[in-house]
């Protein structure tokens, strides 16, 4: 069991974990981005706000993908938390929701990586440039634990190698940085359902839990 690619995201029996972020046919890490299409903004809002329970969503701050720029806000929220649809790969569509612990740290390696991708910048590279940043502290890990949602029942995420594994389970990661898979109990193979640890002694590393049911995507409003 390893990583799902975009922040943040095991496959059980056909995958492996991420960091990410997924969230194609790029090809190798050491190959130049490919970027993924642009969604109707209303579409990518809704995926977005799909990700986590209307209680949590709806008063989210929505950001979407703009061509040569990255993520921009779409839509303010009031409760901290921040939607988006992470993209690992091209064809990835990884609805994502950070609260406001996860939105001041681990939002900013996910914006990064979607800069540098619109810039062209190869996927070895930008690895590169996300680690420098914690080197640095240009970028920084949760200063406590901090909670984000994949719970959309659109989510099309792609292993490692750029292979379509689809909707895996909705699930939840609690971020905890340079946790390992000992600190949880965890010996060799995880069980099906989680505990999984997630980028294990890394800044970003983080615990997945499977909840019991998906998010329905509304796409009732906008186009």
């Amino acid at each position: 069991m390893r990583h799902v690619s975009h922040h943040l995201f095991l496959l059980a029996a056909a995958a492996t974990a991420w960091l990410p972020l997924p969230l194609h046919a790029q090809g190798s890490d050491s190959g130049s981005a490919e970027l993924p299409p642009i969604l109707p903004v209303g579409r990518e809002i809704a995926l977005a706000r799909s990700a986590a329970p209307a209680e949590i969503s709806a008063k989210a701050t929505v950001l979407v993908l703009v061509r040569g720029k990255g993520y921009e806000v779409a839509e303010e929220g009031s409760n901290g938390v921040t939607c988006l649809v992470t993209r690992s790969w091209p064809e990835a569509i990884e609805p994502y929701c950070l609260d406001a612990e996860a939105s001041r740290s681990i939002l900013q390696v996910e914006l990064r990586k979607a800069e540098l991708k619109e810039k062209g910048w190869r996927r070895d590279a930008i690895q590169v440039d996300i680690a420098e940043g914690f080197r640095t502290g240009r970028l920084a890990p949760p200063s406590r634990l901090a909670m984000t949602w994949m719970m959309s029942a659109d989510q099309v995420l792609f292993n490692d190698a750029g292979e379509r594994v689809g909707a895996w389970k909705p699930h939840v990661m609690i971020f905890y940085p340079y946790l390992s898979e000992a600190d949880v109990g965890l010996d060799g193979e995880p069980p099906e359902n989680g505990p999984m640890v997630v980028d294990p002694g890394r800044p970003t590393s983080n615990v997945i839990l499977v909840m019991p049911s998906f998010v329905q995507p509304d796409f009732g409003k906008g186009g």
